[in-house]
């Protein structure tokens, strides 16, 4: 049995020296010492030899085991660099090509939009200053002139959580805790943020959205702040050449109020499709804070005034990008969002 051990171990390196590639290495390994191979059916024919020739055979089988494992991990190592060294030889990579190009990534198209807004009114001397998105019903609606069993509080229009808690519907709340914590002191503030509202989704309405609201209270405030500061936001947000126009509304926190036009950025009030042949876009709503709003926050409505407005960020995005549809802000889709990189707006 020593001879035949020494014999199989001889054609085993043999066999390793002469492979040429890891198949044929690979056949070598299974042919003697797989399960089925010569080496290993040694090892099971132990058991029938004397207890003296036992231990020495079973020394020399797995020397011979040893030794010939040894010998197929170097040739493994041998021809897998060889492999390597024949790929980089038949492959070659031009290393003066260019790289493919990585996009950086940008600010969302709202966030932009928001952080102009935000960069107009810093500079008009305005503070920002948010609040709660969940938020109290006395914040969100009795500070703001709309007592319980008011029309415009219909629970259609509001995710309540209790009964007295909901979604903020507006920014507003944000101005009634300012007022509060200002304790009849001058305000300048901006408030934006996002409002929730049960709206079906569709192209022009989403049941959650950004608002920006503006608040100013002070002596001696008038309608003419009011339209001199929405003015400066037109030209800012949608060109120099822009003009605005105020017409009568309602707003149960304002009194008077008024919606805004900006006049049609595309036709530039000639009348087309945008503006539906009108010449004026509608942009935001406003008006002079309602007296009963500024004593509800411990204000003295008769030395002091103010005027508050709101505007959608969305709206002015879709007005100013020729953005069609309000979803495509919240769908993240990068091929809609691709296409407004900084340099190019």
């Amino acid at each position: 049995m020593e001879q035949q051990l020494k014999q199989l171990e001889q054609e085993a390196l043999a066999k390793i020296a002469d492979a040429a590639d890891l198949k044929a290495l690979n056949d070598v390994r299974v042919a003697y010492l797989g399960k089925k191979g010569p080496i290993t059916d040694l090892l099971k024919g132990m058991g029938k030899l004397s207890a003296e020739e036992r231990p020495k055979m079973g020394a020399l089988v797995n020397t011979v085991r040893e030794n010939v494992t040894a010998e197929l991990e170097k040739k493994v190592a041998v021809l897998e660099e060889a492999a390597i060294l024949a790929q980089l030889e038949n492959e070659s990579i031009d290393v003066t090509l260019p790289g493919a190009k990585v996009r950086a990534g940008n600010r969302h198209l709202l966030t932009r939009v928001i952080e102009e807004i935000e960069d107009l009114f810093l500079g008009m001397g305005y503070e920002i200053v948010e609040g709660p998105e969940v938020e109290k019903d006395y914040y969100n609606f009795e500070a703001m002139n709309l007592p319980k069993g008011h029309p415009a509080r219909d629970m259609q229009d509001s995710f309540y959580i209790s009964e007295e808690t909901l979604l903020r519907t507006h920014t507003s709340p944000v101005q009634a805790r300012t007022m509060e914590a200002k304790k009849g002191e001058p305000i300048r503030v901006i408030c934006p943020g996002k409002v929730f509202r049960r709206d079906t989704d569709d192209a022009t309405h989403s049941h959650q959205f950004m608002q920006i609201e503006g608040l100013v209270i002070g002596e001696n405030i008038r309608m003419s702040d009011l339209k001199g500061t929405l003015d400066a936001l037109a030209k800012k947000m949608f060109g120099a050449e822009r003009e605005i126009r105020l017409r009568p509304s309602f707003f149960p926190f304002t009194e008077p109020s008024v919606e805004v036009d900006v006049s049609c950025h595309k036709c530039s009030g000639k009348g087309c499709n945008v503006c539906k042949q009108t010449g004026w876009i509608e942009i935001l709503g406003a008006g002079m804070v309602h007296p009963n709003v500024l004593e509800m926050a411990g204000y003295d409505s008769t030395k002091l005034s103010g005027f508050a407005f709101g505007i959608g960020a969305e709206r002015i995005a879709m007005l100013k990008y020729g953005v069609d549809d309000i979803r495509h802000f919240y769908t993240n889709d990068t091929r809609f969002l691709s296409q407004f990189h900084q340099a190019e707006v």
